[in-house]
């Protein structure tokens, strides 16, 4: 299933989260080899965790982490300002545009993990009325987006082959969405459901964007 969960609410599951920052760690540094920090725990973090963002997760039936992405509104500090402006022509901000980090998948997730977790990203653009999601992707991920049918705007890359970055702006519509939800496997109405079980049906702009 789908859970929503502020930075704040994450040590009320501590299963779910200790879970996901080590399959973090596994991915980022271990498989890709990125310059990330891990702690003596085993977890993956940055300074963004601290910054109360908003995580999407694939919670597996026995409590533990598939597959996340964690969302910032680019209103604050947000990595495509911070480490990657120069992909681009000028900083992203606007309440309208959310950025979307730390796309993660367990080790051995099915292939439905992550059209499942763009599909609740999907759900969090319409729920908070986020127009557009901005996100730095590597080469990668390039056929898992085109796989789900949720590919970006490219706005800039640098580098070659394997090791090109590039920085993409994503947008959902209802045909997105819908293609989306059939590669995982999950109903409109049932993600509709898992979103509203978290923050309502009727829920105030000013709350969801502050936390």
């Amino acid at each position: 299933m789908l859970r929503y969960l502020y930075g704040d609410e994450l040590a009320s599951h501590p299963r779910l989260a200790h879970s996901m920052f080590r399959d973090r760690a596994e991915q980022f540094k271990m498989r890709l080899n990125w310059d990330v920090t891990v702690d003596a725990n085993g977890f993956e973090r940055d300074a963004y965790d601290d910054l109360n963002p908003l995580y999407v997760i694939w919670e597996r039936p026995d409590g533990t982490h598939g597959g996340s992405m964690r969302f910032l509104p680019t209103t604050g500090r947000v990595m495509v300002n911070e480490h990657f402006a120069d992909l681009l022509t000028g900083p992203i901000k606007s309440p309208l545009i959310w950025e979307c980090t730390r796309f993660c998948l367990a080790k051995g997730a099915p292939a439905h993990v992550a059209a499942a977790l763009m599909l609740g990203g999907g759900e969090i653009m319409q729920g908070f009325g986020v127009s557009h999601f901005a996100g730095v992707f590597d080469a990668r991920m390039v056929r898992i987006y085109r796989m789900t049918g949720s590919s970006p705007e490219i706005l800039g890359s640098s580098g070659e082959g394997a090791a090109k970055i590039s920085v993409g702006l994503w947008e959902f519509d209802e045909a997105a969405q819908q293609q989306v939800a059939r590669r995982a496997g999950v109903s409109l109405v049932q993600s509709r459901y898992w979103f509203e079980q978290r923050f309502g049906a009727e829920r105030s702009l000013d709350v969801a964007i502050c936390g």
